[in-house]
């Protein structure tokens, strides 16, 4: 690896730490969806059954055993349900812009991490070939005849640059829009869970009227 690094020059560097970040911020994602999943439907289903017997503080204890984004967000809403429908979903709303953020941490790096890295693989590219045409430029003059090893730093330099890249980028990317994926399925679920509660707490409002 060290030998690999050095054939490609100093341009290898950035690449060597766009991996690092790359794989950090992989490993760091995978481990945050493994721990924080969406809860399952029997968990939001016990906070809907407790709310419609009017046990909200049930309902809000069984989110605060279970501290997900989306129960996060049920309670927002929970914690009002005295109000109108709109301030309601207006509690939501605004949880969520502190629980949602948390899903999408990280990811403008690993696409910028993406992006960067073959791009760094193409300057190598540019920068082994302007060697090449140096040593042509410089041999050709006092030898006549360029011995096609004398091209060899250069040209490897150009190939071991742009493998470097494409090894980083398409990890990075593939990683990138499989966290995209799984923040979208969150976003959608977390919208149905508010969405059934505050049906829920409306049925609950309308039955306690008449």
């Amino acid at each position: 690896m060290w030998q690999f690094i050095l054939k490609g020059g100093w341009l290898m560097l950035p690449i060597v730490f766009c991996s690092i970040f790359t794989l950090a911020i992989i490993v760091e994602r995978l481990f945050f969806f493994h721990t924080v999943r969406f809860p399952t439907a029997v968990l939001l289903e016990k906070v809907l059954e407790a709310v419609r017997k009017n046990q909200i503080t049930k309902a809000i204890d069984i989110c605060d055993k279970h501290p997900y984004y989306v129960t996060n967000i049920l309670k927002a809403g929970m914690l009002r349900y005295e109000e109108s429908k709109e301030i309601i979903k207006e509690s939501m709303e605004n949880a969520s812009l502190y629980e949602i953020p948390k899903l999408e941490r990280n990811l403008n790096f690993l696409s910028t991490l993406a992006h960067i890295s073959p791009l760094l693989g193409l300057l190598g590219t540019v920068v082994g070939m302007i060697k090449c045409f140096d040593v042509v430029k410089n041999l050709s003059g006092s030898v006549g005849v360029v011995n096609p090893t004398a091209l060899a730093d250069g040209i490897s330099t150009a190939l071991f640059t742009t493998a470097a890249g494409l090894f980083v980028a398409i990890p990075a990317y593939l990683a990138y829009n499989y966290f995209v994926h799984k923040v979208n399925l969150s976003v959608l679920e977390a919208e149905r869970a508010a969405t059934e509660l505050v049906e829920v707490l409306s049925e609950r409002r309308y039955v306690g009227e008449i």
